[in-house]
């Protein structure tokens, strides 16, 4: 369902790119460009989560990643930085660095990532949906999508 590179994409808030429903477990996935779409030079998905918490802190070997959050409030850890973002606020993470995030709000929250070049991010999370949870803290897991498992979650009660 994707369009040729170079094409205009539109996808209206709350729909999937592909028309599919990815369930993370604590928030839905909707894939907003697909790798296709750009020939691999990025892949934008947006989380809207409807509980708190996230992954895993892991790094990516040869994606930046941009983190945008929509709405609600989140916490972001790059390195050894710490950021507490909302609507409107982002971060870059570059390439080789470790990082993690948490939807850390009471009411619902939308956060946009922005992934370059695409990689395998669009395969991870299409895994991550096929288990119905966010991703696992098996190092094994992450190698396949060009990922590094490097530590646990945020500790939500530390905050």
């Amino acid at each position: 369902m994707s369009a040729s590179p170079g094409q205009p994409v539109h996808v209206p808030r709350g729909q999937d790119r592909c028309g599919e429903y990815h369930n993370l477990g604590i928030g839905i996935l909707t894939f907003k460009v697909a790798t296709a779409d750009s020939d691999g030079a990025l892949l934008v998905v947006e989380l809207a989560h409807h509980t708190q918490g996230g992954p895993a802190r892991h790094l990516h070997h040869a994606q930046d990643e941009w983190f945008y959050v929509a709405e609600g409030a989140y916490v972001i850890e790059v390195g050894s930085e710490r950021f507490y973002i909302h609507p409107g606020d982002a971060v870059f993470g570059p390439r080789g660095v470790p990082h993690t995030w948490a939807h850390i709000g009471e009411t619902l929250g939308r956060i946009v990532f922005v992934v370059s070049p695409a990689g395998q991010l669009e395969a991870f999370f299409r895994a991550l949906s096929a288990i119905n949870a966010v991703a696992p803290q098996d190092p094994a897991f992450w190698p396949p999508f060009g990922m590094e498992l490097v530590g646990p979650p945020i500790d939500l009660e530390a905050l």
